[in-house]
């Protein structure tokens, strides 16, 4: 095997066997994780997608993929398959937790069966991030080029430098740390008990770590509109695959593995909560008992949802704020207007002092929507959920909205992604305020 020294270049032409290779790595004394950019022409991250990591273990094209036995990590490449606006692949090593690389002892970057590199502490001083290595594209070529080079600031300042973006982090604690214990728990549960809801698990779980928010804890409530417009959707089981999909995003948030579900059209009604053993058939179950009703009313909804989380206020007037340990997110769908406008509006401004966060989603044409597809409607379905958006008089804002076609119309990243997009910032905003302590 060659050994190779930092800044040496290695052409790959008559190395590589269908343009794939892989790259072992290995580090003693000290805990660090891995990770692989995807760069454009410019040196900046293609898409945060590209970003390839233990969270993250797979490149949407399934040219770079990351994986862990024992003590070795690995990166197997399939360069054919990578879009060809990727020109460099860097291998990245950061710190787990404090320190800097003065904390390992050894390690090494080996391109199996052929090339390694070997590095120890002696070659660091304050670096908490190291790009190792990487593959770029040269003369129409992929080469291997060893790298070395430290960031004091770590794996934050790689991101950066990337032009990736950077959310704040939750402190590790010893509350943190057990929450995750039990999360671990609650993986191997929907394993054996949801085993259809595992890969949503860990997109949700992607999503809520690019905020910052991987060992954040909150309850998840789902409130479904069951008005008769809804019925198409309730029979194809639209309905019920999104239900799904907020039940993953709950196994995140709690480690109950459940989250709690009311309906609403005329009046309103709380099932069971939907957990890992009712999951599969619970939105037809649920409809059974409660049939579609006419007449479609937010307010009420809400109301009962204050009624139950809050329940010193009762769903009444509030002015001063509630303040409480864990937040609630309530995933609020709708296809429709609501009859109880004027009721709706007080409902949301007294709940703003309450540690309650509303997104609510449409399930129609939508002028104010964050999903791309939609920008370019020139007419709305849902102007009274854009008010409430963007509602005066509140403690603080407490709500988003956005609008889809149709329940299944972003992929699962892209809902997580959107579910994120204004949940981190009302928890700052909650914590400022009182509510949230």
């Amino acid at each position: 095997m060659t050994p190779l020294l930092k800044g040496q270049r290695l052409p790959l032409a008559n190395i590589l066997t269908d343009n794939r290779c892989q790259i072992d790595m290995t580090v003693t004394g000290h805990a660090v994780d891995f990770s692989c950019f995807a760069l454009d022409a410019a040196d900046k991250l293609v898409d945060e997608s590209y970003m390839t990591f233990f969270n993250q273990p797979a490149s949407p094209c399934g040219g770079v993929r990351f994986s862990q036995l024992n003590a070795v990590s690995s990166f197997n490449f399939h360069l054919n398959v990578l879009p060809a606006t990727i020109h460099r692949l860097v291998i990245a090593m950061s710190i787990d937790g404090q320190g800097n690389m003065q904390a390992i002892q050894s390690g090494s970057v080996v391109l199996k069966d052929h090339a390694s590199y070997a590095f120890s502490k002696a070659d660091f001083e304050n670096e908490k991030a190291v790009m190792l290595a990487e593959l770029y594209r040269k003369d129409g070529q992929w080469r291997l080029m060893i790298v070395g080079q430290g960031f004091n600031g770590g794996l934050d300042a790689l991101v950066q430098h990337f032009g990736g973006e950077v959310a704040a982090a939750e402190p590790a604690t010893a509350s943190n740390n057990a929450t995750n214990e039990q999360r671990i728990s609650l993986e191997k549960r929907v394993e054996k008990e949801a085993p259809q809801l595992v890969s949503l698990v860990k997109k949700a779980a992607v999503s809520l770590e690019k905020v910052g928010l991987g060992s954040h804890k909150a309850k998840v409530c789902l409130v479904l509109d069951i008005s008769g417009s809804m019925n198409g959707l309730y029979k194809s089981g639209a309905v019920q695959k999104f239900a799904e999909k907020i039940l993953a995003l709950g196994c995140r948030f709690d480690d109950d593995g459940e989250i709690d579900v009311f309906l609403f059209g005329k009046n309103v009604h709380q099932p069971a909560a939907m957990g890992l053993q009712n999951c599969q058939a619970f939105v037809q179950q649920a409809l059974h008992t409660y049939p579609l009703e006419g007449d479609t009313r937010y307010g009420l909804a809400m109301e009962a949802v204050r009624k139950f989380y809050a329940p010193a206020n009762n769903g009444q007037a509030a002015s001063q704020v509630s303040p409480a340990k864990i937040p609630v997110y309530v995933m609020f769908v709708t296809d429709g207007s609501t009859s109880d406008q004027a009721f709706t509006e007080k409902q949301l401004k007294w709940a703003s002092y309450e540690p309650i966060f509303w997104q609510f989603m449409g399930i129609g044409k939508g002028r104010k929507s964050k999903s791309k597809k939609l920008l370019s409607f020139a007419s709305s379905d849902f102007p009274f959920l854009e008010k409430l958006d963007e509602l005066q008089g509140r403690c603080i804002d407490n709500a988003s909205y956005f609008s889809v076609a149709a329940p299944d119309e972003l992929n699962d990243e892209e809902l997580y992604d959107l579910l994120m997009d204004e949940y981190p910032q009302w928890i700052k905003l909650a914590k400022n305020s009182g509510i949230l302590i």
